[in-house]
């Protein structure tokens, strides 16, 4: 739980609101002096704290927007009505008002979040400084000023600076980053490398082929740039209907003076129609609603996101660490000599494998601790093939563990059956394992599925939700998950391009998509996304960054709750403008025959402002279902 609460703290980024939350402190209880007379000793109504602290910059903003735009927004009437208020010496009325207008302004600012710096994350993944080799010798130049045809040497544990090919040398590269899959690939002279990928292993020289601006990390930074660029913000609805709601305001007002002679039923007929209620619709259901997601595991980062995700008609999942649990595990191991038992073959491997770096043999000696309850067997001669597996001396024999070219190298046959076949269709890793050069078994290791993926996925599509896969892994494995899923929208060996670029093809379709990522990979198709959810645990920073949702804890078997709660909110929104306008017209036919006065008008738009935030309260403990 303290975790939970620290990553929440981390995230949810909510500032630059003391001042405001003073300011309506203060003018709170000067409205409460005014209107019991406590302070009637003064020689000016203390209902003037109000209006000095809250209406002012509420008429200052009004004046701007019009002087510099002619932007007709819902400060425009509040600052007539507070004008015409104080004109006529109903101070309680203007400050009431000024005071309900700047509580729904901060309700608003509060469901923003700041700007993000996950572009500038970005710009850190790729190195500053490259090793150029020139002959015989090597220089460290800035990234920048490599030129296509340079030659740089790789070492180990080093980003790569530019996209390249590999001239000599052998190693595996970690190109989660571009990918999203979580096992390294091994790569050999004439094999490509992309910029922003990680040398795992051993040191190697590459040609430099695409540089600055046209590397792949770059156009992936650019890719985020134009994507948030191009993301359309929603306008607040008072502001979206301002310009008739002032048109109609005055129109009732100049009519009824006209008609009655009266100032003050057309003053009350101002103050009545003040948008208090229209203005705290939107923004008290939308917190209400960030305060129950949050209750799931959810943390709203963008104010208008719950807004967006109500209008989606598809989610767009990556696979790994979205819908699998993102780290190769041991899913299967098969002995092929009738002496050796599986769980001899299980602890021979982890044997061997109890040294190495590799991401691979790590995860076999994990799953082995995990799941064998036994110790691992002792091991000498500990030996690493870049790009091929280890040996080491087990039980007084020499055990090799790794991929079938090592096995070759060695001059160890290993056949490949129709099961080891369907493994790796499957999108599997195949670690064979062999003792005294002849081959005994292998180990299967592969991502493995959430257990409530499917759970949620169906949850999604009886919402009328349709899901839809993308990932960077080979066509068989999405294949496979998508089967088990029942996902029938599959697109494979996506690079963040694609993605985006498949995301953007929906949208231009006139199909919302909510896009759900982990990885640096999908933070373009995140942001391009009407809403990006970003897993907040397993997730890189910069896909947390890049997303407008994320889901903290990873427990994505919520994301149903999340859509119908979004959906929820627009209903509960919808009732808090129906009541807040009808609201409002009865009360101008009652300024306008008099009945009303401005206090008593303020009071009533209060009351209906009251109403208004006790409805959106319920979206706070709201669950589908649930009574």
């Amino acid at each position: 739980m303290k975790a939970f609460m620290e990553k929440m703290e981390r995230l949810l980024e909510i500032g630059g609101t003391k001042k405001e939350i003073a300011f309506l402190v203060v003018s709170g209880i000067a409205l409460v002096c005014s209107l019991t007379g406590i302070l009637d000793f003064l020689p000016f109504d203390i209902a003037w704290v109000s209006i000095v602290l809250c209406g002012v910059p509420i008429i200052l903003e009004a004046i701007i927007g019009l002087v510099t735009a002619f932007d007709i927004k819902a400060d425009v009437l509040v600052s007539l009505a507070l004008i015409a208020s104080v004109c006529i010496g109903e101070d309680f009325a203007a400050g009431e008002v000024a005071f309900i207008m700047q509580i729904g302004a901060l309700l608003e600012d509060l469901t923003v979040a700041k700007a993000r710096a996950g572009i500038e994350k970005l710009v850190k993944l790729t190195p500053q400084t490259a090793r150029v080799v020139v002959g015989s010798v090597e220089s460290v130049i800035p990234a920048s000023e490599v030129k296509i045809g340079d030659i740089l040497r790789v070492l180990p544990g080093e980003g790569i600076a530019v996209d390249g090919i590999i001239t000599a040398g052998q190693t595996s590269i970690d190109q989660a980053v571009m990918t999203g899959e979580p096992i390294p690939v091994d790569k050999t002279v004439g094999d490509a490398v992309s910029s922003g990928t990680v040398n795992r292993f051993g040191a190697f020289e590459m040609k430099a082929t695409k540089v600055g601006e046209d590397s792949s990390i770059q156009r992936m930074i650019s890719l985020v740039q134009s994507a948030d660029a191009g993301k359309a913000k929603i306008v607040g609805m008072a502001d979206r209907w301002a310009t008739w709601i002032v048109a109609i305001a005055l129109t009732a007002a100049a009519l009824t003076w006209a008609i009655t002679g009266e100032i003050i039923r057309a003053v009350t007929i101002l103050v009545v129609f003040c948008p208090c209620a229209l203005v705290l619709a939107t923004p008290t259901a939308i917190m209400a609603a960030i305060g129950n997601a949050t209750r799931h595991g959810f943390l709203v980062r963008e104010g208008d996101a719950l807004e967006r995700l109500a209008k989606v008609s598809g989610v767009a999942f990556d696979k790994t660490g979205t819908l699998t649990y993102g780290t190769p595990k041991v899913v299967a191991v098969k002995s092929l000599s009738q002496g050796e038992t599986q769980r001899h073959i299980y602890a021979l491997a982890a044997a061997a494998e109890q040294f190495s770096e590799h991401p691979l043999g790590k995860a076999i000696v994990r799953c082995y601790k995990q799941n064998a309850h036994a110790p691992i067997l002792k091991a000498t001669d500990f030996e690493m093939q870049l790009g091929r597996g280890v040996c080491a001396v087990v039980e007084g024999k020499r055990i090799l563990a790794g991929n079938m070219d090592m096995m070759k190298e060695n001059g160890i046959v290993c056949q490949t059956n129709s099961e080891i076949q369907a493994f790796l269709n499957n999108g599997g890793t195949i670690t064979y394992i062999a003792a005294e050069d002849m081959c005994i078994g292998y180990l299967v290791l592969a991502d493995t599925l959430r257990t409530e993926s499917a759970e949620m996925i169906a949850a999604m599509q009886n919402s009328g939700v349709q899901p839809v896969l993308l990932t960077g892994d080979n066509k068989n494995a999405a294949s496979s998950i998508a089967k088990q899923l029942g996902i029938e929208n599959v697109y494979a060996g996506c690079l963040p391009e694609d993605k985006l670029k498949l995301i953007d093809a929906y949208q231009r379709n006139r199909q919302a998509v909510c896009m759900i990522g982990d990885g640096i990979n999908d933070a373009p198709a995140l942001k391009k996304a009407m809403v990006g959810i970003a897993m907040g645990g397993i997730g890189s920073d910069i896909a947390v960054d890049a997303a407008d949702i994320v889901l903290v804890n990873d427990e994505v078997k919520e994301i149903p709750h999340l859509l119908s709660l979004s959906k929820r909110m627009m209903t509960t929104i919808k009732l808090n403008l129906s009541f807040s306008m009808g609201l409002n017209f009865l009360a101008i036919a009652l300024a306008i025959t008099g009945i009303l006065n401005p206090v008593v008008g303020a009071l009533v738009h209060n009351a209906g402002s009251v109403l208004v935030i006790l409805n959106s309260a319920l979206l706070l403990k709201w669950r589908k279902g649930k009574r």
